[in-house]
């Protein structure tokens, strides 16, 4: 397991030093991060009293040390600090979809994220529950029964940056690793700053993407939109980058629905087009390989799309953050 300092050494490098430019052809993976090395101890010791994403008081005896993440963001913000989780909802799905700081083999599985099993997070003497905001009320008074349950915000479209920073301390002073926290949030900043620095040196400042991925139900595709507010624009817009999709967003994520025919909304020439497709499931070089209108795109005439290197979860912490930022600059600076 590599140190911390030395896994954001290496995604700071990769952003200040990144080759390649954004084709439809998947870029490679940003290394994976790891959790803070064994040094890196509880920052108290003491009784831990927390105002959670709900508003509520949630009380420890002492930071937690056996903690069990229900969302997958939350999980990889438990690693990053230092913290493996004794439980993860949807373990395999956490795999394919998170790389940035990889589980490993001690992690237990308790259920999917969309109903996780009480049963299986009791088993596992759990000294606390990190779930999502979105989650049913219901779920909380079931795990408390179990364990204290820290609540996040888990996505804010007015202000998904600063809510990420927000759930990272307040995760991190319920397990004793504000300390971790401070540098880790340093040195993302540090990073966004550079790559911000890549692009305006290479004349791309100011230019406009779009972030999407995809579905197909039958012979429908499907494609959703990181609007404005979505965490993954957020850090777009750091690196001093706009976002193009104009349409309908929620107020929570930042996220709209289209079709294909709703992508000739996105006009400009400059625009570069990035998706998602972890999963396998590559609707844009597959499903809409042979669409008239999909090849009529100026994004798509222009070769302006970029796959997204498998793995960099779009609703992750910090690590996840700087992946995508990676992923950015070699597209525009490479």
């Amino acid at each position: 397991m590599r140190p911390l300092t030395a896994a954001l050494a290496a995604a700071l490098a990769a952003l200040t030093a990144l080759t390649g430019c954004g084709t439809t052809e998947p870029a490679a993976p940003a290394a994976a991060t790891s959790a803070a090395t064994p040094t890196d101890t509880a920052t108290a010791a003491g009784p831990v009293t927390l105002t959670d994403g709900l508003g509520r008081q949630v009380k420890l005896d002492r930071p937690a040390t056996r903690v069990v993440g229900l969302e997958w963001g939350e999980a990889e913000m438990l690693v990053t600090l230092g913290v493996m989780p004794v439980g993860v909802a949807d373990v395999k799905g956490y795999g394919t979809w998170v790389t940035a700081a990889r589980l490993d083999g001690s992690v237990k599985d308790v259920g999917t994220r969309a109903e996780p099993s009480v049963d299986s997070i009791a088993a596992l003497q759990p000294d606390l529950v990190v779930m999502e905001g979105e989650r049913d009320a219901a779920l909380i008074k079931q795990l408390e029964k179990v364990a204290p349950v820290l609540v996040t915000k888990g996505s804010d479209a007015a202000g998904n940056l600063d809510r990420m920073r927000g759930d990272f301390n307040m995760i991190a002073t319920a397990v004793g690793r504000t300390a971790v926290a401070g540098k880790v949030l340093a040195d993302f900043d540090a990073a966004l700053a550079a790559g911000r620095q890549k692009i305006d040196a290479a004349g791309a400042g100011g230019r406009t993407f779009a972030m999407a991925d995809g579905w197909k139900q039958g012979s429908t595709i499907s494609i959703r939109l990181f609007g404005k507010g979505a965490l993954v624009s957020d850090v777009a817009e750091r690196l001093g980058l706009s976002n193009a999709w104009k349409g309908k967003v929620d107020g929570d994520w930042g996220l709209g629905n289209t079709d294909v025919e709703g992508l000739t909304a996105l006009k400009d020439k400059d625009v570069r087009f990035f998706y998602n497709a972890s999963d396998g499931e590559d609707v844009f070089a597959g499903g809409l390989a042979g669409n008239a209108i999909w090849k009529s795109l100026p994004f798509v005439k222009a070769g302006q799309v970029t796959r997204l290197p498998d793995g960099i979860w779009t609703f992750g912490g910090p690590l996840s953050c700087l992946q995508y930022a990676d992923a950015m600059v070699k597209a525009y600076a490479g």
